[in-house]
């Protein structure tokens, strides 16, 4: 793996040989077809595609089968996000950042540089940082990345295993017949919905469970703690919504609003942030509980 002056690191292209093609353009042109050429020239042409040892390669030299290639992301524009991330620990294990609103944790469709893994990358001046677990770029709060690559997995596994204990904070409205009820554990059964965007319950066996409670009120809003036992795509957010108090400015539920590529209102944050993460870290053995220093607000 390269990193550009940016902080950007490269992706990784076999090139097998069950296939022929031209030249180096007419591979990349076949194996990537939802990229125009006239952009691949261009990457080739600014050194952008290289060999596994770091030398750049031309779109006319010969195909050469059962070789690597590298190749750097570039995008034409991509949205800036005007907030920052803080980094609240690192030692020679893990990095764990605070992050803003907005903002992607890893690369992604018209996400390069302004993704929390990239910005920390140039940051730290560490190039094998690798997230070891994500939440969704409208959400603030804790991540946590991964220093040493032969660790990972061991970090990683300890959210496969749900024996990290998250909890998050939630701004929504107040529902006087819910309040009688809390503290509680709503449960149900989440799936794909024919959005892809969208979760929904159906019936069935649970596989989703958060613990809520009231922290404080502010009619018409109050704000929960949310801790979920499960990890489900868009559990809390879900859930909330099953239980008529949808978090505030969620653009996904109850209505899946058209998302604005570039003109991002930064006025409607996601009222949903990642607060605190417990665990007993494997490498050291150590007792770690982190808490984001970021505030959900009740006034409006």
């Amino acid at each position: 793996m390269k990193v550009n002056s940016e902080g950007v690191s490269s992706s990784r292209v076999y090139l097998p040989a069950d296939t022929t093609h031209a030249n180096l353009l007419d591979f990349f042109i076949n194996t990537f077809p939802h990229i125009e050429k006239s952009e691949w020239v261009n990457r080739f042409n600014e050194g952008l595609v290289l060999t596994a040892d770091g030398q750049p390669v031309q779109a006319i030299d010969a195909y050469r089968p059962n070789t690597h290639l590298m190749y750097f992301r570039r995008l034409a524009r991509e949205p800036e996000i005007p907030f920052e991330e803080e980094i609240l620990f690192q030692d020679e294990h893990l990095v764990v950042a605070d992050k803003p609103h907005f903002l992607p944790v890893t690369p992604s469709g018209l996400y390069l540089h302004q993704t929390l893994l990239n910005r920390l990358k140039k940051k730290t001046g560490i190039q094998t940082l690798s997230p070891i677990h994500r939440i969704d770029r409208d959400t603030a709060g804790l991540v946590l990345f991964s220093i040493q690559p032969d660790e990972r997995a061991r970090y990683q596994n300890l959210f496969r295993d749900r024996i990290v204990k998250k909890v998050y904070e939630a701004i929504a409205p107040y529902s006087e017949a819910l309040i009688q009820r809390l503290p509680m554990t709503y449960q149900s059964r989440l799936e794909e919905s024919k959005h892809f965007l969208q979760m929904q319950e159906v019936q069935g066996e649970p596989n989703a469970d958060t613990f809520i409670e009231l922290i404080e009120v502010n009619k018409p809003w109050a704000k929960y703690r949310l801790t979920p036992g499960s990890g489900k795509k868009h559990q809390l957010r879900c859930h909330l919504n099953a239980l008529n108090i949808p978090i505030r400015n969620d653009q996904i539920y109850p209505n899946l609003t058209p998302y604005q590529e570039y003109d991002l209102d930064f006025s409607k944050r996601l009222q949903l942030l990642a607060k605190e993460i417990h665990f007993t870290d494997p490498v050291t053995n150590e007792a770690r509980l982190f808490i984001s220093k970021r505030e959900l607000s009740l006034v409006i």
